[in-house]
């Protein structure tokens, strides 16, 4: 979980902003400051054509990592800045409504804040090795039971070690007349292939363990190394 950590501070670094951005448009709501509306404007511009490049090299990896997707928002927001600074200047040079830029300062932190949210779920959730998005305990432990020569399934476990890598690990009785190595690779090639998880421990027995329950499943990683 080591690498989602900047992600999640990735994600808490935009809604500070965003709060300063509301306490400063709040002041500047009260009271209006001078505006240099052409140094604004090309200031923003430079931002814009940087933000715009950084937009790009990130583009094709921010749905592969929660770290360059936390990087990918934060240029959102600076790109969305300079565009909203860029039409507030003009509109203030032209008709000299000052109370235009606390305004769009406002729209900017909105758009921002829900976004930020999101991310910061996400990251939260995988820091906390909780189950993943879109895996369903239920379904998986189901797949597991209807798998020719499963007789039980139980301590099941899935978590996230970092954005779009699963984890699992699970017990599995079988049937003593199957060989343990004639299961194992097609049960790992079905978790790949329904699931998406690469990641796995199968322990399989013949015979339930001790910490073995009837109907027994769990959210998250273990709390301890499991056996084999």
């Amino acid at each position: 979980s080591v690498p989602v950590r900047p992600a999640a501070s990735s994600a808490l670094l935009p809604f500070a902003v965003a709060i300063y951005i509301f306490v400063e448009a709040y002041g500047r709501f009260n009271t209006p400051p001078e505006i240099q509306t052409g140094a604004m404007i090309v200031v923003a511009l430079i931002g814009l054509g940087v933000n715009i490049i950084s937009m790009r090299l990130l583009a094709a990896d921010k749905d592969t990592s929660l770290n360059v997707k936390g990087a990918y928002l934060e240029v959102w927001s600076d790109m969305l800045g300079s565009l909203g600074v860029i039409a507030g200047a003009l509109v203030i040079r032209f008709t000299g409504w000052k109370w235009v830029d606390p305004v769009i300062a406002v729209a900017i932190g909105l758009w921002v804040l829900p976004r930020t949210w999101v991310l910061l779920k996400e990251s939260l959730n995988i820091l906390l090795e909780g189950v993943p998005r879109g895996i369903e305990l239920a379904r998986v432990q189901s797949a597991l039971q209807a798998f020719p020569g499963v007789i039980g399934v139980h301590d099941l476990h899935v978590w996230a070690l970092t954005s779009g890598k699963l984890s699992l690990t699970v017990h599995i009785v079988h049937d003593p007349l199957i060989s343990h190595d004639l299961m194992i690779e097609p049960l790992n090639e079905m978790l790949a292939k329904e699931f998406s998880v690469f990641h796995t421990t199968l322990q399989l027995e013949v015979t339930p363990c001790r910490q073995s329950v009837e109907g027994d499943t769990y959210t998250g990683a273990p709390t301890a190394e499991p056996a084999g």
